[in-house]
């Protein structure tokens, strides 16, 4: 069974999931890759904004394909979310409480996620297509000179992934490995 998730997500909302949990998630969320987590930082170290009100967001870790003919969105599958780890901890600080992505998290985004009660949810990579399925509208609000790495705001409707760290720490990336290790 899946657990319902509405945007904004709180921190407290962010600190009941658990490694393991099954999310569908609706309402706006917004993509950034690298390219455009840095210029969001430096804007931010500049003038003290970002393109968006990170506070309870989730930030989808991708770079959607263009947009087929009377289709709201292309392709959006995941991108390796270790290429965030050097913004992470500053987004997770200014009141990011959900990132979606693939792939392991460096210790230091886990003690973040620890600490502001953050999580990480995984997406099926090679999966972009599927996942575009759940994508009602897409327009790109910042950075547009940067292509598929602009920021976009996607209306999304029972968006799926897998809670894959948790606000305690925990990780299916070790925990699931472990119990394949005893068999």
């Amino acid at each position: 069974m899946s657990i319902k998730i509405s945007v904004p997500v709180t921190r407290e909302t962010a600190g009941k999931l658990r490694a393991g949990d099954i999310v569908e998630i609706n309402g706006t969320i917004y993509t950034a890759r690298d390219a455009a987590h840095k210029r969001m930082l430096e804007e931010y170290d500049k003038t003290g904004k970002l393109p968006f009100d990170i506070i309870n967001q989730v930030i989808y870790f991708a770079g959607p394909a263009p947009a087929k003919p009377g289709e709201p969105i292309g392709s959006v599958g995941p991108t390796t979310s270790y290429r965030m780890d050097s913004y992470s901890p500053k987004t997770i600080e200014l009141g990011l409480t959900v990132m979606i992505g693939k792939g392991a998290r460096s210790e230091e985004v886990i003690a973040f996620m620890k600490k502001y009660k953050a999580v990480y949810i995984g997406a099926i990579g090679g999966a972009g297509a599927l996942l575009s399925s759940h994508i009602k509208k897409c327009e790109v609000i910042a950075y547009n000179d940067l292509g598929a790495e602009a920021v976009h705001k996607l209306e999304v409707s029972e968006f799926p992934g897998i809670v894959i760290i948790d606000s305690l720490g925990n990780n299916l990336y070790e925990t699931e490995v472990l119990k394949y290790k005893e068999i």
